[in-house]
């Protein structure tokens, strides 16, 4: 979403079964590393399958102010990277907009660089706080200057020669360990992370195949103990980026729920760091075929065929929540029209997402008639599994806090409820997945932006 515009409200109402066969546009968490790494990386990169949310643009707009050359030639991206450790000074702060992974991940990046660099974004990402990541740059002798909180703007500057560290990451946090290692890409000596709990590794892998010096062991009690060693060559790669399984959440979660629906999704990311939320789904009942299960590019790949289901309350097991931590506001929708309780714990990241992701998705479920609890780190969803009384008639607007997951997940609510669900903005729902509205009304979704 551009910076002040003007808001796009959408309803959503109850629809017929839904059909089709959908690709997924590309992981971003992918996508963002591929920017990154290939444009830190000597010779060239070919990407394919890149999503081209704003956040991910962003990425790359950082990456090409620093020094990479970046264009998209047909369905290709190709990048001349500058190589590692050659990094040039940004002229203008970097403005990462609502781009969390962006933000982060590039921090660490260019943290041990002797020179100062900026980073801005909007006014939620302003919101968020940085100092998990900052505090281990600080620990390898980057300076820092962040506003309260250590909140954005935060400027950097690099040591003349930054050390090399032994972070323990506190807590679950892709973000925090992916930028201690890649500060450590242009660090001399070995930078060495442990993770007590595993979160998505696409960092460690995307490094190993570009020629990074890495290794991971792992010991009895699943503590990882991750390896770098610095100012090694990193080389262009060709990738095809499979697709988004938090976008996936969306169209799957919706054809759970809509009664006649049978769809299928292709060439959808299935690493097991990231497929929380399937395994939950068919706990509570969903019926979801994997098929044509793959390797491309070191990554698990497959097709989803998924219908219409009678879903159950469960109760998710808290050490579950980093391997969907993105996806409990579209659970907590699918929960909503479960026979019995469900019950999620183990939350407390949600309270610094795009938004307080718990409280939004909590206030939003009551706007829609949804019998539920929040607490600091959990919410219980009372359930109706016929949809009864579920909406609302009165055209009360669910907040969206510039949260693109909120804005898509009650939008599906609404697909399945007695009465029609409104947010209030859909606009930024192109920082993550674009192609969104077009891709659900083309499966038969009733999706129509409001008239203001």
């Amino acid at each position: 979403m551009l910076h002040g515009s003007a808001p796009r409200p959408a309803t959503a109402r109850k629809s017929a079964g839904l059909t089709g066969s959908v690709r997924i546009p590309g992981d971003k968490s992918i996508s963002h590393r591929s920017f990154m790494f290939g444009g830190l990386a000597s010779g060239e990169t070919r990407i394919t399958g890149l999503l081209e949310g704003e956040d991910v643009i962003n990425t790359g707009r950082a990456m090409q102010a620093m020094g990479a050359r970046i264009r998209k030639v047909g369905e290709q991206w190709l990048i001349e990277g500058t190589g590692n450790g050659a990094l040039l000074a940004p002229d203008a702060p970097l403005d990462f907009g609502n781009a969390g992974t962006g933000v982060r991940l590039t921090m660490g990046l260019v943290s041990t660089y002797d020179f100062r660099s900026t980073f801005i974004g909007d006014a939620s990402l302003s919101k968020r706080p940085m100092g998990r990541v900052l505090n281990p740059l600080r620990e390898m002798g980057v300076q820092v200057s962040a506003s309260e909180g250590d909140r954005l703007p935060v400027t950097l500057r690099g040591p003349g020669t930054p050390s090399p560290i032994r972070y323990r990451v506190p807590m679950a946090s892709a973000q925090v360990k992916s930028a201690v290692l890649l500060a450590g890409l242009n660090t001399p000596g070995v930078t060495t992370v442990i993770e007590p709990v595993m979160t998505r590794d696409h960092t460690e892998k995307m490094l190993q195949g570009f020629g990074a010096a890495l290794s991971v062991e792992t010991d009895e009690d699943g503590v990882r103990t991750i390896r770098l060693e610095g100012r090694g060559k990193l080389k262009g790669q060709v990738i095809d980026i499979p697709g988004d399984p938090s976008s996936t959440a969306f169209p799957l979660v919706a054809a759970l729920l809509v009664p006649g629906s049978d769809i299928t999704i292709v060439n959808v990311l299935m690493n097991p760091t990231r497929t929380g939320l399937i395994l939950t789904l068919q706990e509570m009942g969903a019926d979801i075929e994997v098929l044509n299960a793959r390797l491309a590019g070191g990554e698990d790949v497959a097709d989803l065929r998924v219908r219409h289901s009678e879903l159950k309350g469960v109760t998710v097991p808290e050490d579950r929540a980093p391997s969907m931590i993105d996806e409990y506001p579209i659970l907590a929708v699918a929960a909503c029209f479960a026979e019995g309780v469900t019950v999620m714990k183990g939350l407390e990241e949600l309270r610094v997402k795009e938004s307080d992701r718990l409280s939004a998705v909590a206030d939003g479920l009551k706007l829609n008639g949804v019998d539920c609890d929040e607490g600091e780190d959990f919410l219980i969803v009372r359930g109706r599994p016929d949809g009864k009384g579920l909406g609302n008639a009165t055209d009360g607007r669910v907040s969206t806090h510039l949260d693109h997951r909120i804005a898509m997940s009650f939008l599906v609510m609404g697909l399945a409820s007695e009465h029609p669900v409104t947010i209030d903005d859909a606009a930024m729902i192109a920082t993550s997945f674009p192609e969104f509205m077009q891709l659900m009304t083309g499966l038969g979704a009733k999706i129509d932006e409001v008239p203001e």
